[in-house]
Protein backbone atom coordinates (compact mmCIF):
# COMPACT_ATOMS: atom_id res chain seq x y z
CA UNK A 1 0.00 0.00 0.00
CA UNK A 2 1.29 3.44 -0.93
CA UNK A 3 -0.52 6.42 0.57
CA UNK A 4 -0.37 9.88 -0.97
CA UNK A 5 -0.74 12.26 2.00
CA UNK A 6 -2.02 15.04 -0.26
CA UNK A 7 -5.06 12.86 -1.04
CA UNK A 8 -5.53 11.36 2.45
CA UNK A 9 -7.87 12.67 5.15
CA UNK A 10 -6.47 14.16 8.37
CA UNK A 11 -7.95 11.22 10.29
CA UNK A 12 -6.27 8.66 8.07
CA UNK A 13 -2.94 10.48 8.24
CA UNK A 14 -3.13 10.47 12.05
CA UNK A 15 -3.88 6.73 12.09
CA UNK A 16 -0.98 6.00 9.75
CA UNK A 17 1.54 8.14 11.61
CA UNK A 18 0.51 7.17 15.14
CA UNK A 19 0.72 3.46 14.40
CA UNK A 20 3.99 3.46 12.49
CA UNK A 21 6.20 6.16 14.04
CA UNK A 22 6.78 4.03 17.12
CA UNK A 23 7.44 3.76 19.94
CA UNK A 24 6.61 7.34 20.90
CA UNK A 25 7.54 8.45 24.42
CA UNK A 26 4.77 10.16 26.34
CA UNK A 27 5.17 13.64 27.78
CA UNK A 28 3.06 13.73 30.94
CA UNK A 29 2.81 17.50 31.16
CA UNK A 30 1.93 19.38 34.33
CA UNK A 31 0.88 23.03 34.13
CA UNK A 32 -0.77 25.32 36.63
CA UNK A 33 -3.06 28.34 36.60
CA UNK A 34 -4.69 30.13 39.53
CA UNK A 35 -3.77 27.25 41.82
CA UNK A 36 -5.35 24.57 39.61
CA UNK A 37 -2.89 21.82 38.65
CA UNK A 38 -3.49 20.42 35.16
CA UNK A 39 -2.02 17.08 34.07
CA UNK A 40 -2.23 15.71 30.51
CA UNK A 41 -0.35 13.15 28.40
CA UNK A 42 0.94 13.91 24.89
CA UNK A 43 2.40 11.24 22.64
CA UNK A 44 3.65 13.52 19.86
CA UNK A 45 6.78 14.24 21.87
CA UNK A 46 10.53 14.13 21.37
CA UNK A 47 13.85 15.62 22.37
CA UNK A 48 14.89 18.37 20.00
CA UNK A 49 18.36 19.63 20.93
CA UNK A 50 20.88 19.47 23.77
CA UNK A 51 22.11 23.02 23.08
CA UNK A 52 19.85 24.70 23.96
CA UNK A 53 18.34 21.75 25.89
CA UNK A 54 14.90 21.59 24.31
CA UNK A 55 12.01 19.20 23.74
CA UNK A 56 8.95 19.42 21.51
CA UNK A 57 5.40 18.20 22.08
CA UNK A 58 2.21 18.94 20.17
CA UNK A 59 -0.99 20.08 21.87
CA UNK A 60 -4.41 19.85 20.26
CA UNK A 61 -7.64 21.57 21.14
CA UNK A 62 -10.66 20.58 23.20
CA UNK A 63 -13.71 19.06 21.55
CA UNK A 64 -15.34 22.53 21.44
CA UNK A 65 -12.34 23.98 19.54
CA UNK A 66 -10.89 25.96 22.45
CA UNK A 67 -7.22 25.51 23.43
CA UNK A 68 -6.49 22.62 25.78
CA UNK A 69 -5.68 23.68 29.34
CA UNK A 70 -2.01 22.77 28.83
CA UNK A 71 -1.69 25.22 25.94
CA UNK A 72 -3.67 27.96 27.68
CA UNK A 73 -1.68 27.59 30.91
CA UNK A 74 1.69 27.54 29.13
CA UNK A 75 0.83 30.67 27.21
CA UNK A 76 -0.12 32.32 30.50
CA UNK A 77 2.71 31.17 32.81
CA UNK A 78 5.37 29.98 30.30
CA UNK A 79 6.24 27.12 32.69
CA UNK A 80 5.61 23.38 32.67
CA UNK A 81 6.92 20.18 34.17
CA UNK A 82 7.26 17.21 31.82
CA UNK A 83 7.19 13.84 33.57
CA UNK A 84 8.03 10.45 32.11
CA UNK A 85 5.66 7.85 33.53
CA UNK A 86 6.52 4.40 34.81
CA UNK A 87 4.39 1.31 34.22
CA UNK A 88 3.03 1.60 37.78
CA UNK A 89 1.53 4.98 36.80
CA UNK A 90 -0.23 3.77 33.65
CA UNK A 91 -3.75 4.02 35.08
CA UNK A 92 -3.22 7.59 36.29
CA UNK A 93 -1.60 8.47 32.95
CA UNK A 94 -4.59 7.11 31.05
CA UNK A 95 -7.18 8.79 33.31
CA UNK A 96 -5.43 12.16 32.98
CA UNK A 97 -6.18 12.16 29.23
CA UNK A 98 -9.90 12.72 29.98
CA UNK A 99 -11.19 16.16 29.01
CA UNK A 100 -12.17 18.13 32.14
CA UNK A 101 -13.31 21.68 32.78
CA UNK A 102 -10.40 24.12 33.24
CA UNK A 103 -11.18 24.65 36.94
CA UNK A 104 -11.03 20.90 37.69
CA UNK A 105 -7.62 19.43 38.50
CA UNK A 106 -6.76 15.93 37.30
CA UNK A 107 -4.65 15.49 40.43
CA UNK A 108 -7.78 15.90 42.57
CA UNK A 109 -10.27 14.21 40.21
CA UNK A 110 -8.15 11.06 39.84
CA UNK A 111 -6.17 11.23 43.11
CA UNK A 112 -2.80 11.64 41.36
CA UNK A 113 -0.13 12.40 43.99
CA UNK A 114 2.32 15.16 43.19
CA UNK A 115 5.25 16.95 44.78
CA UNK A 116 7.01 20.27 44.17
CA UNK A 117 10.81 19.84 44.26
CA UNK A 118 11.59 22.96 42.17
CA UNK A 119 10.08 26.27 43.37
CA UNK A 120 8.56 28.40 40.64
CA UNK A 121 7.57 25.43 38.45
CA UNK A 122 4.45 23.27 38.42
CA UNK A 123 4.70 20.14 40.56
CA UNK A 124 5.89 16.80 39.24
CA UNK A 125 3.94 13.56 39.49
CA UNK A 126 5.10 11.72 42.59
CA UNK A 127 6.86 8.50 41.68
CA UNK A 128 7.78 9.56 38.15
CA UNK A 129 11.30 8.27 37.49
CA UNK A 130 12.20 11.34 35.41
CA UNK A 131 10.88 14.91 35.24
CA UNK A 132 11.96 18.03 33.35
CA UNK A 133 11.22 21.55 34.62
CA UNK A 134 10.82 23.74 31.56
CA UNK A 135 10.17 27.21 30.22
CA UNK A 136 8.20 27.77 27.03
CA UNK A 137 10.76 28.52 24.32
CA UNK A 138 8.47 29.00 21.32
CA UNK A 139 5.39 27.85 19.45
CA UNK A 140 5.63 26.43 15.95
CA UNK A 141 3.09 27.81 13.48
CA UNK A 142 1.78 25.00 11.29
CA UNK A 143 -0.77 27.21 9.58
CA UNK A 144 -4.17 25.53 9.52
CA UNK A 145 -3.09 22.63 11.77
CA UNK A 146 -5.36 21.68 14.67
CA UNK A 147 -2.30 21.04 16.83
CA UNK A 148 0.26 23.49 18.16
CA UNK A 149 3.82 22.18 18.51
CA UNK A 150 5.49 23.71 21.57
CA UNK A 151 9.23 23.88 22.12
CA UNK A 152 10.16 23.93 25.79
CA UNK A 153 13.62 24.58 27.24
CA UNK A 154 14.76 22.35 30.09
CA UNK A 155 15.99 24.32 33.09
CA UNK A 156 16.25 21.52 35.66
CA UNK A 157 15.83 17.75 35.56
CA UNK A 158 14.92 15.19 38.22
CA UNK A 159 16.11 11.58 37.94
CA UNK A 160 15.14 9.08 40.62
CA UNK A 161 18.31 7.81 42.32
CA UNK A 162 17.09 4.24 41.74
CA UNK A 163 17.40 4.85 37.97
CA UNK A 164 21.05 5.91 38.10
CA UNK A 165 23.23 2.92 37.26
CA UNK A 166 26.50 4.89 37.25
CA UNK A 167 26.49 8.40 38.69
CA UNK A 168 30.00 9.27 37.49
CA UNK A 169 29.13 8.45 33.88
CA UNK A 170 25.52 9.63 34.14
CA UNK A 171 24.26 6.21 33.07
CA UNK A 172 20.49 6.12 33.54
CA UNK A 173 18.29 3.08 33.15
CA UNK A 174 14.52 2.91 33.62
CA UNK A 175 11.39 1.43 32.06
CA UNK A 176 9.31 4.28 30.57
CA UNK A 177 5.84 4.03 29.09
CA UNK A 178 5.49 4.69 25.36
CA UNK A 179 2.68 4.76 22.83
CA UNK A 180 2.63 2.06 20.17
CA UNK A 181 -0.33 2.60 17.85
CA UNK A 182 -3.43 2.72 20.05
CA UNK A 183 -1.77 0.89 22.93
CA UNK A 184 0.59 1.78 25.77
CA UNK A 185 3.72 -0.29 26.29
CA UNK A 186 7.01 -0.13 28.09
CA UNK A 187 10.08 0.21 25.92
CA UNK A 188 11.33 -3.26 26.84
CA UNK A 189 14.66 -4.98 27.20
CA UNK A 190 17.78 -2.89 26.83
CA UNK A 191 20.34 -4.04 24.29
CA UNK A 192 23.83 -2.73 23.82
CA UNK A 193 24.66 -2.21 20.15
CA UNK A 194 27.68 -4.06 18.78
CA UNK A 195 30.86 -2.05 18.30
CA UNK A 196 31.19 -0.34 14.93
CA UNK A 197 33.93 -2.05 12.89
Amino acid sequence: MLVNYDAATAGDIYKLMSQTIIPRPIAWVVTESSGVVNVAPFSYFTGLSSNPPTMLFSVGHKSDGTPKDTLRNLRETRKCTVCIASEAQLEHLHFSSKELEAHVSETEQFDIPHTRPVPGYPPMIEGAPVAFFCDLYSEVDLGESKTVPLIVEIKEQFVDDACIADKARLTITFDPIARIGKSYAHIGEERTPPPIP
